[in-house]
């Protein structure tokens, strides 16, 4: 299988298993989502899409929450985990909102990832989700995948993302990195991962990876 096709069948595959993909962070605005996103980094979504309803019910936008109080915003951001940065990061960044772009989230990758507490990959995940701007969040799920599949040595983040953008069609971007997180999730975790039931891997996945996992399953007996 040549790496174009290849290509072809991880598109195809999503396509028929996630036709229609939500984004996993409850949101109703770009600037819910940033702060979804902003809160993810070490959690899970399932806990943020706990936490945001109890946060955004005194402030669902940057003049509101410039209202509370750093240790207010930290006090109902706890169990996201490292709170301390995230309420900082919460706090300074709708601060610079109403002051410097009248309260609206940026459509643009750099403004956001200047912006206190936002890196490459919330801003990417803001202006492909929010402003339909294409971009490649790469996460762990998408890490992982891509170097399963042979597509991306695993170096790094940025050199996966680097290899995802140049692999697949741009027009494609947003709704694969969402494909790509649910299929990761479900068919391809780190752990409990069941070789049988990833279809992708199981067809073009690196050589490697799949004998590792087929040693790890059936050790050979002394």
């Amino acid at each position: 299988m040549t790496k174009a096709e290849k290509i072809q069948f991880v598109l195809e595959t999503l396509d028929a298993l996630y036709p229609e993909i939500p984004v996993p962070l409850d949101h109703k605005d770009p600037y819910t989502l940033l702060i979804a996103v902003l809160l993810s980094a070490q959690c899970t979504d399932e806990r943020v899409n706990k936490i945001t309803p109890l946060l955004f019910a005194k402030a669902d936008n940057p003049y509101d929450m410039v209202k509370m109080t750093v240790e207010e915003i930290q006090e109902i951001i706890r169990p996201c985990g490292l709170s301390p940065m995230k309420s900082k990061g919460i706090y300074g960044l709708s601060k610079i909102l109403i002051d410097k772009y009248n309260g609206d989230v940026p459509a643009d990758l750099e403004a956001l990832e200047e912006l206190p507490a936002v890196g490459h990959k919330t801003a990417s995940v803001v202006i492909s989700q929010a402003y339909d701007i294409p971009a490649f969040p790469v996460d762990t799920h998408i890490h992982r995948l891509m170097y399963r599949w042979n597509l991306s040595n695993g170096k790094s983040v940025q050199q996966t993302e680097k290899d995802a953008k140049r692999l697949f069609p741009k027009d494609k971007w947003n709704k694969l990195h969402l494909q790509l997180v649910w299929y990761g999730r479900q068919y391809s975790p780190a752990r409990g991962w069941n070789l049988e039931l990833d279809v992708i891997t199981s067809v073009i996945g690196r050589k490697t990876v799949i004998n590792q996992y087929n040693q790890k399953k059936n050790p050979k007996k002394k």
